[in-house]
């Protein structure tokens, strides 16, 4: 096995703590719907859910850039390039995430200052990393670029996917920079912290994903390169093509003109379409030539991940940011129910499907099958698609009492909270929550066992010849 695989197996194993640290931090904010006054004053609901949103972005960010290192030197036939510097910046990424988590943690109060933006916390949602630990994660990804890039020039060509994959690494470089600037215009902040939000995470990582999906559906169908990197480049063309204008559906409140609403609202929810046309047209290849998979795990991970992506990413995306659903949906648990289907179905289903092709490759494993992750795959989904179905009733129930019928005023904003919908929305958030923590822990039991079994004698033994068929 490469070295540049033995890391990856490492930025697996720190994203699936970090996956457990977010289940954990988001149970705990949840909670504090339930629960009024709930950890008040020692760890505070706006620390927990900072924690869970954070840590959602650095265990997906560290599973795509594990699942790089996975595929890098399949595709180029050679070790990464650069990869001793790799492994060093790795220890280092998880050594400032373990720092910034603490800090978040233990200085949840003090004044807003040069020093406290530099090591304390930015104050921006989604990147709310000091300047310090966001220097450090612009500097592992150009190290990573440098892998990417290094090796390519190195083996003197480049497949298809592997050219998508260095293309996007620029925007995913160079839009993350956004998260310096210290603007005192709200609009203005509003309008690039959009650009940073939805075109690093909406937009470069969809394209990022789906060079993983192809690496991986050639991996584990055996699909035809044809196949993926038609889809690929099909993909590059519609997030190209609707991106920017599909960015137009979070303007409603900043004070852009009012033409981007409608083309912003229509144009975001085509973004998702082709990997979903990948993933089929990859199984129906597969099918057609009678191919079969070993490792049913990450078949049916990338199942969810293709619907899963289209249906929380788009259709769930299309049915709340039209302008004429978004004024009423903006900013409610509506907008939580979507992001929670969007980011499981777009990109964590994707991970925990290279997790489980990497485990397979690492430990020799000539099958992966089992109960376990059944078991686990059950109890995720349904834990996910009842917490976004609660979350939606709860939003749904602000959207008609607060917006629709109270106007927006502080009054309709409290009655709408101890609606009956949206509390008992809320309570179920946590029940099935509960539920998706639970599949988290056989998650893990799986995935540190599945594949070390050694195959049975009777498996190995020759038939006999006149012995049972």
């Amino acid at each position: 096995m490469y070295r540049s695989q033995q890391l990856a197996l490492k930025y697996f194993t720190a994203a699936m703590i970090l996956f457990g640290l977010m289940i954990v931090a988001g149970l705990l904010a949840s909670t504090s719907y339930v629960l009024d006054g709930f950890l008040l004053n020692k760890l505070d609901f706006s620390v927990t859910k900072m924690l869970h949103i954070d840590t959602m972005i650095i265990w997906l960010l560290m599973g795509f850039i594990g699942s790089v290192y996975w595929f890098v030197p399949i595709e180029f036939e050679r070790e990464t390039v650069g990869i001793r510097l790799a492994e060093v910046l790795f220890w280092i990424f998880c050594a400032a995430v373990a720092v910034v988590a603490a800090v978040f943690i233990f200085v949840q109060y003090g004044r807003s200052t040069e020093m406290s933006l530099w090591f304390i916390n930015q104050g921006r949602k989604y990147v709310e990393a000091p300047r310090w630990a966001a220097i450090g994660i612009t500097l592992v990804v150009v190290v990573f670029i440098y892998n990417v890039v290094g090796t390519a020039i190195k083996a003197r060509r480049i497949t298809g996917i592997m050219g998508v994959l260095m293309v996007d690494l620029i925007p995913l470089f160079g839009l993350y920079l956004i998260a310096f600037p210290s603007m005192t215009n709200m609009s203005e902040d509003q309008y690039w912290w959009w650009w940073l939000v939805h075109l690093w995470v909406e937009a470069t990582w969809e394209i990022l994903i789906g060079c993983i999906m192809a690496l991986a559906l050639m991996q584990l169908l055996g699909a035809s390169r044809r196949v993926v990197e038609t889809w690929l480049y099909i993909e590059v063309g519609l997030v190209l093509g609707t991106g920017i204008l599909g960015l137009g559906h979070h303007y409603f409140w900043i004070g852009t003109p009012s033409y981007w609403l409608g083309i912003g609202g229509f144009f975001s929810a085509l973004e998702p379409l082709p990997l979903l046309g990948m993933v089929v047209h990859a199984i129906y290849d597969a099918g057609a030539h009678r191919m079969k998979t070993t490792n049913r795990p990450a078949f049916f991970w990338v199942l969810a991940e293709a619907f899963g992506n289209f249906i929380g990413g788009g259709v769930f995306g299309f049915m709340m940011t039209l302008p004429q659903i978004n004024l009423f949906t903006h900013g409610t648990q509506w907008t939580v129910s979507h992001g929670h289907f969007a980011f499981w179905g777009a990109y964590a289903c994707g991970v925990l499907a290279v997790i489980y092709l990497a485990l397979q490759k690492s430990r020799s494993a000539q099958q992966l099958d089992g109960a376990a992750w059944k078991w686990s795959f059950a109890l995720l989904n349904i834990g996910i698609l009842g917490m976004v179905g609660a979350l939606l009733v709860s939003g749904i129930a602000q959207a008609f009492y607060e917006r629709a019928m109270g106007g927006s005023t502080l009054q309709a904003y409290m009655q709408g909270q101890t609606n009956v919908w949206f509390v008992q929305g809320i309570v179920m958030r946590l029940v099935f929550g509960l539920v998706f923590a639970a599949g988290y822990v056989v998650l893990m039991y799986d995935l540190l066992t599945t594949g070390k079994k050694r195959v049975t004698a009777e498996v190995l033994q020759p038939r006999v010849a006149g012995g049972p068929a």
